[in-house]
């Protein structure tokens, strides 16, 4: 278990760093589409590669730092039911959700998107808007965005079960241990 939670922690520090890493995209994009919409207005000067590149940017950030959200656990969840169950029972509900719903999408996602960015990367393939981008670069965060979250899933997957049995402390019990402290 000890080699398992190896990885898990490599896969953690790799979602991190690409996490915050991405996040200075927005920055990136708030600053093309403040310069785009002053040239636009003082200049009437605009081109469509600077729109292509905030939506780039945009498809960037919420593509890649999928599996940095979910090492936060800031997903959005259906909490109807799973708040008011034992954290056992939680914990066997994301094992499940993870090897059943999350994995499946992830594989199946790359496997349906691989070939497209191919395809787009041999043809050369821009986009049709005049002074349009490469589109293969954008469809490439496809496959890229959910390896990373699946990565995160099997690491996710690794703590639950570690926790299951007792190899590791559960941070989200003790976490809310200490609210209910307060």
């Amino acid at each position: 278990m000890s080699v398992l939670l190896s990885v898990s922690r490599a896969i953690d520090a790799i979602n991190t760093f690409v996490g915050k890493a991405v996040s200075w995209l927005v920055l990136a994009a708030v600053l093309i589409s403040a310069i785009n919409a002053t040239t636009r207005k003082l200049f009437n000067v605009s081109s469509n590669a600077w729109l292509e590149a905030q939506w780039y940017l945009f498809s960037a950030v919420f593509l890649l730092a999928a599996g940095y959200t979910l090492l936060n656990n800031e997903h959005v969840k259906v909490d109807l039911i799973y708040g008011q169950i034992k954290r056992r029972s939680q914990l066997w509900i994301e094992v499940f959700g993870t090897l059943f719903f999350l994995f499946p999408f992830c594989l199946i996602t790359i496997y349906l998107s691989w070939p497209v960015v191919l395809s787009k990367l041999a043809s050369g393939e821009v986009s049709n808007n005049t002074g349009g981008l490469l589109l293969w670069p954008v469809w490439a965060l496809i496959p890229a965005g959910f390896g990373l979250l699946a990565l995160q899933g099997l690491s996710e997957l690794i703590k639950r079960i570690a926790i299951l049995r007792g190899h590791i402390p559960d941070a989200v019990a003790i976490a809310d241990a200490d609210a209910a402290i307060l």
